[in-house]
């Protein structure tokens, strides 16, 4: 049975481990949304994504989740007219991020419930061990 947990929190444990990376990501994007370029046809700041894959853990004998990768989001920047920004284009424009604040509290939001589901599992799975544990003693 101690093999079966061990499994279950080495899991969980890779799953807190991808939605931290994710957080500090997404914080990132946040701090940086009005971040421009300092000269004119520069680029701004360019939103992150965090890509996972699926890694098979010989050990564990299981599929546990890790980061493949941080990548920029290579969607289009909005545009702005402020002739007076030292990034203006010849026509009074200015790039910026394609960071858009609501979709990042989104993406925050369900990274903290995914965060959050999986020290749940790491919790139960701990208390089922001290249970297990505190029958044997008796």
């Amino acid at each position: 049975m101690s093999g079966d947990l061990d499994t279950v929190m080495g899991i969980a444990a890779s799953g807190l481990q991808t939605q931290g990376q994710r957080m500090r990501v997404i914080a990132q994007n946040m701090a940086n949304a009005n971040t421009t370029a300092d000269a004119p046809g520069a680029d701004p700041y360019r939103r992150q994504v965090v890509t996972f894959r699926q890694v098979f853990d010989k050990e564990m004998n299981a599929n546990k989740v890790t980061v493949s990768g941080v990548k920029p989001d290579m969607s289009d920047f909005t545009r702005r007219f402020d002739p007076s920004h030292p990034a203006a284009d010849k026509d009074g424009y200015v790039l910026l991020p394609n960071v858009k604040p609501l979709v990042e509290v989104m993406d925050m939001r369900d990274a903290q419930r995914s965060y959050e589901a999986n020290l749940n599992v790491i919790e139960a799975s701990r208390g089922m061990m001290l249970r297990t544990i505190d029958l044997l003693r008796n």
